[in-house]
């Protein structure tokens, strides 16, 4: 039994060995993120194909424009019928045979002359359709984009926030060796190494958390940049410190109305909507077509008498029809048209006032952050004089356990500060530039 638990452990231990050797490594910059996210992402591929698929219809409606040109055969087997003859004192004598093996072909042309707008229009709509997908594209886009920075920053959030425990619990360590030191020396009491054991202990806690924070950032990224869950990312683009100077607000929100995918895509569904009044409006006229044929058939019918072979007739004309009465169906469409319309300028109203909300928000935001950088690094080096005056002062027997403690928890607060600042700002920085449609 005892065998079988060396073996089962041995294996046990190779094939995690191998699983982990297994795992892909990347070390990753922000832009090459990006470039994978760009590569791998279901929902931009969508959002292209609903692109392609406005593009084709484009093409669909401009063709209806052009002549078209149709060609139509067919084949018919009659019943018997007697021929067609006449009698006369001098005998019978027949017209039109009794032909029972029909054949029919036909080219046919036809132009559209006028339609009361309404070709035009239908193109209208489709080209502003097309130009509305191709900014929702782009609005897809930069989402994509966003989100890669945000889940890349955010893995070097949790891998910065993991250095620091990781600093801490190596401190609260060395600094519960000295106290045992201390207490051999009865220069200490058992509470004292007690309170920092536990002090220890929460470190080691912290630890764990962000571990597991580290991994759920890391699946965040490969989920957003599509690719295998359990790739272990390594961080190589740095955060930048140095912060820049936006323009004031109303500013940045002129330049928000004047780049942002969604406004663009919003006016043009508007011009596609004036375009739709006017296609409702289209059935009050007359539609007019240019046509041509061209039969061979056997027999043809416009051949007397009929004959058993392949004739070659044509006809051509201009054709015009006009819905004198439809029970208002077409002020009833118009009124559908024109109630869009107002649906799609309110719309773009509505989607004006958060815009002009958002890049608010996120103006300020940036600034913020700005502020707590400058602070926050003043609070580092603070905070670093104080442990080191005061793990001196402790190793003197000066200062107590609680003071090491307390000066311990200020310096991890300190570098937590500062990695948040740093971090918030870029993701700040990187959700204003979005906003501004950049």
């Amino acid at each position: 039994m005892k065998y079988l638990l060396i073996i089962i452990t041995a294996s046990f231990l190779l094939n995690f060995g191998n699983s982990t050797y297994a795992q892909t490594k990347m070390s990753l910059t922000v832009e090459e993120a990006i470039d994978i996210g760009l590569k791998n992402s279901k929902l931009l591929n969508s959002s292209f194909a609903r692109l392609k698929s406005s593009e084709a219809k484009l093409k669909e409606v401009n063709a209806s424009r052009l002549p078209s040109l149709k060609f139509s055969a067919g084949y018919t087997r009659l019943s018997e019928v007697d021929p067609f003859s006449i009698s006369t004192p001098f005998g019978n004598f027949e017209i039109s045979p009794s032909i029972l093996n029909t054949y029919q072909t036909k080219l046919s042309l036809a132009q559209p002359l006028f339609t009361g707008f309404k070709l035009k229009s239908s193109s209208d709509i489709a080209e502003y359709s097309a130009n509305a997908s191709q900014e929702d594209y782009n609005k897809d886009r930069n989402e994509l984009l966003f989100n890669i920075r945000n889940g890349y920053w955010g893995l070097f959030k949790a891998e910065q926030f993991k250095k620091v425990i990781d600093e801490n619990v190596v401190q609260v360590k060395a600094h519960l060796n000295d106290a045992k030191n201390l207490l051999d020396q009865g220069m200490l009491t058992n509470n004292d190494v007690l309170k920092i054991e536990v002090q220890y202990n929460d470190a080691l806690l912290r630890q764990i958390d962000a571990n597991n924070n580290l991994k759920l950032a890391m699946i965040n990224l490969n989920s957003i940049m599509g690719i295998s869950l359990d790739t272990e990312i390594q961080i190589v683009s740095s955060m930048d410190k140095k912060t820049e100077n936006f323009e004031d607000a109303d500013v940045l929100v002129k330049k928000a109305y004047e780049k942002r995918a969604e406004l663009k895509s919003a006016n043009y569904r508007i011009q596609a909507s004036e375009s739709g009044v006017t296609l409702a409006q289209s059935s009050w006229y007359p539609q007019i077509f240019l046509f041509s044929n061209l039969y061979y058939n056997r027999p043809n019918s416009r051949i007397f008498p009929a004959k058993d072979q392949f004739d070659e007739t044509w006809d051509a004309g201009v054709s015009l029809s006009w819905d004198v009465w439809n029970w208002l169906s077409t002020s009833h469409q118009t009124e559908q048209a024109e109630a869009a319309l107002i649906q799609a300028q309110e719309g773009l109203g509505i989607l004006k006032d958060a815009i002009t909300l958002e890049v608010t928000q996120n103006f300020l935001t940036v600034n913020q952050n700005k502020m707590k950088i400058e602070i926050s690094e003043v609070g580092v080096k603070q905070a670093e004089e104080n442990m080191r005056i005061t793990t001196e002062r402790f190793r003197q027997g000066i200062a107590t356990s609680s003071d090491v403690i307390d000066a311990e928890v200020a310096l991890l607060q300190a570098k937590t500060n500062y990695t948040n600042s740093l971090v918030d700002y870029e993701l700040a920085k990187a959700k204003l530039k979005k906003s501004l449609g950049e």
